[in-house]
């Protein structure tokens, strides 16, 4: 049965980020995941997973300058100083928190630039990322985003993804797969699933077009849960989505999902 994550930087928006955490758990969730959590401290983060006995599964290590329209700098040339301040950073908030996997923003390419030089150096701080989390056993994630949200983002396509994951050489490294991006990017969820499922790290939901609750829309998410049951996919599922109203009005689709009765 497949185990959810909700997203706190998307749902229960309803309060103030630290008072989500007492909101997912009272829905039910066991895990969260969230952008980031640099605004609070390790220790503050830490107090509020414990004190409502979720785990952590998922944040995201410092995207740059988010405010003023980064995501990422994993692929700009003369940033790897300031790149590998953050993955620092990041191990310091994974290990106070017990976070087991960190995803690595790759970063927006300007049109006409050097697509080689910004491949060379995301793979250079993608070694390094992965050779200083794995001396903590944690578990890098590179995650294919849909140009349409974000256009010009480096990494857009599931295969180009695993490419590079397993050019890199790094055992610690997977992909993150979020359905909704690989929907609107490519298709063919099942197929690609079944040919990549060994190097998916983790799994994200939305529904698509419109990113809400995963009960309608284009994708069959039933269909999918089954096929990750199928395929032995035994990780969490990131809620990544926008609810259409209040975040607790919309979760029929879980208790659904869950084989709850109502």
């Amino acid at each position: 049965m497949p185990r959810f994550a909700a997203n706190l930087t998307m749902m229960f928006n309803e309060v103030a980020f630290p008072q989500r955490f007492a909101a997912a758990a009272a829905a039910g969730f066991k895990a969260v995941e969230f952008l980031f959590p640099y605004d609070h401290s390790p220790a503050e983060v830490a107090a509020l997973l414990q004190e409502n006995q979720l785990q952590n599964v998922l944040f995201n290590l410092p995207p740059g300058d988010w405010a003023a329209g980064e995501r990422g700098i994993a692929c700009l040339p003369g940033r790897a100083e300031e790149f590998r301040a953050g993955v620092a950073r990041g191990i310091e908030y994974a290990l106070a928190m017990g976070t087991p996997r960190l995803h690595m923003m790759a970063g927006l390419v300007p049109a006409g630039a050097d697509m080689a030089m910004h491949r060379e150096q995301y793979l250079s701080n993608l070694r390094h990322a992965a050779e200083e989390l794995g001396k903590h056993g944690l578990m890098l994630l590179l995650e294919p985003i849909n140009g349409r949200d974000m256009p010009g983002y480096f990494l857009s396509g599931q295969a180009q993804a695993h490419a590079l994951r397993e050019e890199s050489g790094a055992t610690n490294v997977k992909v993150q797969m979020d359905f909704y991006h690989a929907q609107i990017v490519e298709g063919d969820l099942a197929m690609t699933l079944k040919q990549h499922v060994d190097g998916i790290g983790h799994v994200q939901i939305a529904s698509v077009p419109s990113r809400n609750e995963p009960d309608d829309g284009e994708v069959n998410y039933p269909y999918l849960f089954a096929l990750l049951d199928e395929l032995g996919y035994d990780g969490w599922i990131g809620c990544e989505y926008r609810p259409r109203g209040r975040t607790e009005d919309g979760l029929a689709w879980l208790k659904a999902a869950q084989g709850v009765q109502s």
